[in-house]
């Protein structure tokens, strides 16, 4: 069965580590304890809205990413196919000529509407 809270946790707890922070100096940007965020990286409390949008603020993550990422490992987990909803073209230009992903460009791309 899929806990949602667990996949939520992996998702930040992914982005945390790829940004190579520390558990102390997210918990300190969202202003959270650091006992708290560790029990929300492994899935074992529940994030409230307001309290998963500070994770995010201070991860510099829109929390849209972070419930994409999550909406697709459950539909992994579920079995279902997930399509390629980007755009080819938008999706060529979040890549570096390397191939690797351009730092700026997830805000660059995704910026808020409106």
């Amino acid at each position: 069965m899929v806990v949602l809270r667990r996949e939520i946790g992996d998702v930040l707890r992914g982005a945390r580590q790829r940004q190579g922070r520390t558990l102390r100096e997210v918990s300190s940007a969202a202003r959270v304890s650091l006992g708290y965020l560790s029990e929300v990286e492994r899935g074992q409390k529940e994030a409230s809205s307001e309290l998963l949008a500070s994770i995010c603020e201070a991860l510099d993550v829109p929390m849209s990413l972070v419930l994409r990422e999550v909406s697709d490992r459950v539909a992994v987990a579920e079995g279902l196919h997930i399509p390629d909803t980007i755009p080819a073209d938008v999706f060529a230009g979040m890549l570096s000529k390397g191939g690797e992903p351009r730092e700026d460009a997830v805000h660059e791309k995704l910026a808020p509407v409106g």
